[in-house]
């Protein structure tokens, strides 16, 4: 019988039931005393029933209590104004009337809770807030932090290692199934008398008869008298032999230790270093793929290179021979076999597989790259192309072994057994002559109607025949061509085409193919925008001829566009010849006579090559074409101060303040008296010009100076503060003036004045650098470092501040300081060229070269940068290199720059203002040592 029924038989029906209403354990049978005080409470006799133990069956409709509370009626809970605290009436009767009050009141509390509703919700709200701003969340916390795994590549997310378990819970485990029992010797004699014969565990030999001795020794036991004891001395016995046998009979050395003989486990270490587990695992996959899909080519490939990389080449030869044998017509295995294989083996495998497979390219050209004889290549080629005639690449492999003679003949025989190949086609009219080429190319755009670079390669032939005027009308009778057969024309494909034929030193072609296809598929009102685009695209990839043809199609539908003229003009200049630069100017100002840049450019080249009276001529039209042209009448005058023709530039200029007369006219009045050494007439032009422009800056600045030059530093005390007043928001006036108290120690007065500055100007990073420099002159480096602190809490994108804060920081400090100045501003060439200074500094020139070079391709117009940079390559470069980067610094012809304006601006610098590579000079000896 089940144990399970047993139990269920002896189990109680009411066991695990509730009790039923009334219930008293051992009242039937008159065990009462079991009843104690806690049970039935005070004054209460141990027969009685427990009220609590019966159900209130007889609950009222209107949802009376079991047991009505007592009312407490004392003083203490009595107020003179609400009574007592209880309610007094809530035994009695609830009626209609109570619940319609209780429905007033109800709606009454509602309605006032939504009154408070809206405030209730924003205090609630606030606490919330300032409770999280007191003790944020854990995900609050790191907010930052996880915003920053944005950044990460995905090589950063592969590299995070594998969170282990370090939890130390004890899992629940089936210690039933882990349980063994050893089985007793009875049974294993009961087997063994069965079976008849016993076996040697440890060595396998197996005896017939029962009791007869082996060679080790040992006597075999008889069925009935089995000893497990005898079997493990077997086992050590065994083992001595192993190792007896590993020992050398020479010299009596062992070759593998007795005491440690898994030393030798070394040697199947794969190659690689992988996991052997790994390995192991890819062996077994690869052969459960062989042994169920033995047709599988990819299968035995992978095994075979897997055992090549555990260096087990043998091995792998071996798995490659039986894929051959498994998959004869697969070109792959067999190449596989020939790559695995010493020469003369390949040689013979591919020779196996030329026979299972003879119409295989692949493994032709394996053949031919087994052979290291011009000649034994041509017949292995030959003797492939009689079992394939039809392969394009098998030809043109044929062909490049050949000398033009013998390969025109073989292109011959190609086109006629490949006659759609467009490259055999036109590889064999490159070889023929005019005439023939010109039959060749007729005959491939019969047999390939479709294709538009025999078209491209036809006039490319005529434009090589000098017959230009050809070349035009082929290219328009191939766009006829291609659309009469179906063949959309694709805009990019040809642009493309002509970018080559620009590359191939074919420029009439290249012209011909943009003018034709330049305006096929681009919208009206996006023609400007897409040319110009094409002309960039062009000129980045070195095609000028293709830009230069795009330019001029452009100019002939916008011959009224400025910017095309003078993105045009431009390209010219930094691409073409001065002929070509000076003939787009003169169709320009032709076009746009009111373009006062056009006509400017035109008179400064005509300058810069040395020709003074054509740049005049060209000057006197442009004042025909703009009477009171500004710019034009400056141009004027510098180009006569220039040339040292100082009476007929005074004569422009005074002409210039009667016609045009603006501040700026003014101004270089005053600066050539100035530069000519007359101060009188200068101080005196500048009275004229405040009286007419009082607020223009300039004119303060130059007043104080030309006033300190005189040593009337009381005057030009009173000039800068005029100019403050009147321009408040000019930072050089500021400067000046603060640079002045500085220079007769008035530290406190120049720290007030930039103070001021910085509270009409906060955000103006050269007055905090100026007053971050005064501090540090006047010896306050405590000071200095929080007024550097606060700048960069007000300008922390300034590259000129985090540059002043790297050399401001300590030599170990600063390669920090410059990884937080990068990250804040990394496009900023200051900071670069700070980055740069500090690796000059360290002496790591290489870095600082490749630091410098960013530092001018980022900000090309900053002075100081290309001024560094050629003291830097005049201590640590070469003399070409030099050379190099004055021609790029004049080709930038930079403006800017804090050192750069001292000396492009200063007085005894006028004669050489315009001459880059002076300034550059000049401005390289003016600045200050590294520190």
């Amino acid at each position: 019988m089940n144990v399970q029924n047993l139990v269920n038989k002896k189990k109680k029906a009411f066991i695990g039931m509730t009790a039923p209403p009334g219930y008293v354990p051992g009242l039937g049978r008159g065990a009462t005393g079991f009843t104690t005080r806690s049970d039935i409470g005070p004054a209460r006799d141990a027969s009685d029933i427990s009220d609590e133990r019966h159900k209130n069956f007889n609950k009222g409709k209107s949802g009376e209590r079991q047991e009505e509370e007592e009312e407490d009626l004392n003083e203490s809970n009595f107020d003179e104004f609400t009574g007592y605290g209880g309610s007094l009436f809530g035994g009695g009767p609830y009626d209609k009337e109570d619940e319609e009050a209780d429905i007033v009141y109800e709606s009454i509390d509602k309605r006032m809770d939504e009154r408070r509703k809206i405030k209730r919700e924003e205090r609630l709200k606030e606490e919330i807030k300032r409770y999280r701003m007191e003790k944020p969340k854990i995900q609050q916390q790191f907010e930052d932090i996880k915003r920053e795994l944005g950044t990460m590549s995905s090589d950063d997310w592969s590299a995070i290692p594998d969170v282990a378990n370090m939890t130390r819970t004890k899992k629940n485990k089936n210690t039933r199934a882990e349980r063994f029992t050893p089985v007793p010797d009875s049974m294993i004699e009961r087997i063994a008398s069965q079976q008849g014969h016993s076996t040697y565990a440890s060595s396998g030999i197996q005896t017939a008869l029962p009791g007869t001795a082996t060679s080790l020794g040992m006597k075999t036991p008889a069925p009935g008298e089995l000893d497990l004891l005898q079997i493990g001395v077997a086992k050590n016995s065994m083992l001595g032999v192993k190792l007896d046998q590993a020992s050398d009979s020479v010299t009596g050395q062992t070759v593998v230790d007795p005491k440690g003989y898994l030393t030798d486990l070394n040697s199947i270490t794969p190659r690689n270093l992988g996991d052997v587990g790994d390995i192991k695992k890819a062996r077994l996959l690869l052969q459960s793929v062989t042994n169920t899909n033995p047709k599988h080519a990819p299968g035995w490939i992978a095994a075979a290179r897997l055992e090549e990389v555990t260096g087990k080449l043998q091995q792998a030869r071996n798995i490659i021979v039986k894929a051959c044998e498994v998959c004869p017509k697969n070109e792959d295995v067999w190449i596989e076999a020939a790559r695995l294989q010493p020469s003369e083996m390949a040689k013979s495998i591919i020779a196996k597989a030329v026979r299972n497979l003879p119409q295989s390219v692949k493994i032709w050209d394996k053949a031919v790259q087994l052979e290291d004889d011009t000649m034994a290549k041509r017949r292995v080629l030959r003797k492939a192309l009689e079992n394939i005639p039809n392969s394009v690449k098998l030809w043109k492999d044929a062909v490049e072994l050949e000398e033009p003679g013998d390969a025109r003949i073989l292109l011959g025989r190609a086109v006629e057994c490949c006659p759609t190949s467009v490259e055999l086609w036109c590889a064999l009219a490159k070889l023929e002559t005019y005439e023939n080429a010109r039959k060749v190319l007729n005959k491939a755009r019969q047999k390939i109607p479709t294709d538009r670079k025999i078209w491209i390669n036809a006039a490319r032939l005529e434009e090589a025949n000098n017959n230009k005027e050809m070349v035009h009308k082929i290219i328009e009778r191939a766009l006829t061509s291609l659309k009469a057969n179906m063949v959309e024309i694709n805009r990019e494909l040809w642009l493309k085409e002509a970018e080559e034929c620009d590359h191939a030193e074919s420029p009439i072609t290249c012209q011909a193919i943009v003018r034709t296809v330049i305006a096929i598929g681009v919208e009206t009102e996006d023609r400007k925008h897409t040319w110009m685009e094409d002309a960039d695209s062009f000129t980045a990839n070195k095609a000028y001829v293709a830009a230069r043809a795009v330019f001029a199609y452009t100019l002939t539908v916008f011959p009224t566009k400025k910017s095309i003229w003078q993105r045009a003009a431009f390209f010219e200049k930094n691409h073409g010849t001065i002929e070509q630069y000076e003939s787009l100017l003169q169709r320009a100002v032709t076009y746009c006579p009111k373009a006062e840049v056009l006509w400017l450019m035109r008179a400064k080249s005509k300058w810069l090559a040395g020709n003074v009276p054509e740049a005049r001529s060209i000057l006197n039209d442009a004042f025909g074409a703009n009477p009171n042209s500004e710019e034009i009448w400056i141009a004027a005058i510098t180009l006569e101060s220039k040339n040292n023709e100082h009476e007929r530039a005074r004569k422009l200029l005074q002409k210039a303040r009667e016609t045009a007369g603006t501040a700026r006219v003014w101004m270089k009045s005053a600066r050539l008296e100035w530069c000519l050494g007359n101060l009188a007439g200068a101080l005196q032009t500048i009275q004229y010009g405040l009286g007419k422009f009082p607020e223009f800056p300039k004119f303060y600045l130059m007043k104080g100076q030309i006033e300190l030059q005189q040593g009337n530093k009381e005057k030009a005390r009173n000039t800068y503060d005029l100019g403050i007043k009147r321009c408040p928001e000019c930072i050089p006036l500021w400067i000046s003036l603060s640079t002045l108290e500085t220079g007769d120690d008035n530290i406190t007065k120049a720290r007030s004045i930039l103070e001021k500055a910085r509270v009409r100007n906060p955000k103006n990073d050269e007055l905090w650098v100026n007053a971050i420099r005064l501090e540090v002159k006047a010896g306050n480096d405590n000071v200095a470092q929080a007024l550097l602190a606060r700048a960069l809490q007000t300008c922390p994108k300034s590259g000129i501040l985090w540059s002043e804060c790297i050399f401001m920081a300590p030599r170990p400090a600063r390669k920090t300081k410059s990884v937080d100045g990068l990250k804040n501003c990394d496009n900023d060439a200051h900071i670069v060229l700070a980055v740069a200074r500090l690796f000059w500094l360290e002496r790591k020139m290489k870095k600082a070269k490749e630091w410098f070079i960013k530092a001018v391709k980022l900000n090309p117009d900053l002075g100081d940068t290309w001024a560094t940079y050629y003291k830097f390559t005049a201590a640590h470069g070469t003399e070409d290199e030099l050379k190099v980067l004055v021609e790029k610094c004049v080709q930038a012809d930079p403006h800017h720059g804090e050192y750069w304006c001292k000396t492009c601006k200063s007085i005894d610098n006028w004669r050489i203002d315009g001459n880059t590579e002076h300034m550059l000079k000049l401005c390289a000896k003016s600045l200050p040592e590294l520190r």
